[in-house]
């Protein structure tokens, strides 16, 4: 059985929720439950050795790329695009601008306790539904907030939004509460666009759905293969790398991710976003001497 399971190469956390769910129904061996003994223990230690975690280092794919393709036609203008794409960009920009899981994003709420708009429209500020209690994050995190400032300059209603205001989630949130108003059935911040669903909450499976659609969407419009394995999730990678590529500081990354040491970041989810972007700029870069 050991063999067997070390062959098959599964990771160590695999191996863990295997030995919880035999834990809870065995009778325990030497007074020990079996997650407890000390040969488990020791196994599943010698198999995070033999098999340790890989850290994926490249990110897996364009942030400014998808950035780019948000600013194109079936996302813009904001107030004429389809009510499906118009709820995965404030799905998408909400999970970039705030680096939060899917269960803090899922839980956020339009009740006027969970919701405040900054009376010069400067900006806006989320709190979770006060019902909702993360399983992984550290008391100092809960219900916390997520604040989110309004950018780009303002424009009459019949100009165009400049291209920063595009990308601006403050705009795009009020645009969306406005457009699902009408058929709300739940508090939530996300709800069904349509179906026989339309109005109810949205599922956090279906919410990280939505951001993945993006990505691929962003990826089609440029006419790129589609991407493979692609995951809701990497939104907090991708997002959080770039904010310390800028120069922001490892704790505001951490306090915004909800991470209690910065060792969380560098092990698990820093990825090295200016890669591809550095090759490109050394070729192109014109000599600054004479050949």
């Amino acid at each position: 059985m050991e063999h067997s399971l070390l062959e098959k190469k599964l990771s160590a956390s695999t191996l863990r929720v295997y030995v919880a769910a035999i834990s809870s129904r065995h009778i325990k061996v030497d007074s020990q439950t079996v997650g407890s003994h000390s040969l488990v223990t020791r196994f599943l230690k010698g198999a995070q050795q033999r098999n340790p975690p890989r850290a994926v280092r490249v990110p897996s794919w364009d942030l400014p790329l998808v950035l780019g393709a948000l600013r194109l036609p079936l996302f813009e203008p904001l107030d004429q695009a389809p009510l499906k794409w118009l709820s995965a960009k404030i799905a998408f920009l909400l999970a970039i601008a705030s680096a939060k899981r899917a269960s803090e994003l899922h839980a956020l709420s339009v009740s006027e306790q969970c919701i405040r708009w900054n009376s010069d429209g400067t900006g806006v500020a989320l709190w979770p539904n006060p019902s909702f209690f993360p399983k992984r994050l550290p008391s100092a995190h809960y219900n916390q907030v997520i604040e989110l400032a309004a950018y780009g300059p303002s424009h009459p209603p019949d100009e165009e939004a400049s291209s920063a205001e595009l990308l601006c989630p403050v705009r795009a949130l009020r645009c969306y509460i406005q457009k699902t108003a009408g058929f709300r059935q739940s508090d939530g911040l996300f709800v069904c666009y349509g179906g026989l669903r339309k109005g109810q909450a949205l599922s956090r499976q279906r919410l990280s759905k939505w951001v993945v659609e993006v990505i691929e969407e962003a990826y089609k419009s440029r006419g790129l293969p589609l991407l493979l394995n692609i995951r809701g999730h990497s939104t907090r990678s991708v997002s959080t790398s770039w904010a310390a590529l800028r120069g922001v500081p490892l704790s505001e990354i951490c306090a915004a991710a909800s991470w209690a040491s910065a060792c969380t970041f560098a092990r698990f989810y820093r990825v090295n976003v200016a890669a591809h972007h550095a090759v490109a700029a050394a070729v192109f870069q014109e000599p600054s001497g004479p050949s």
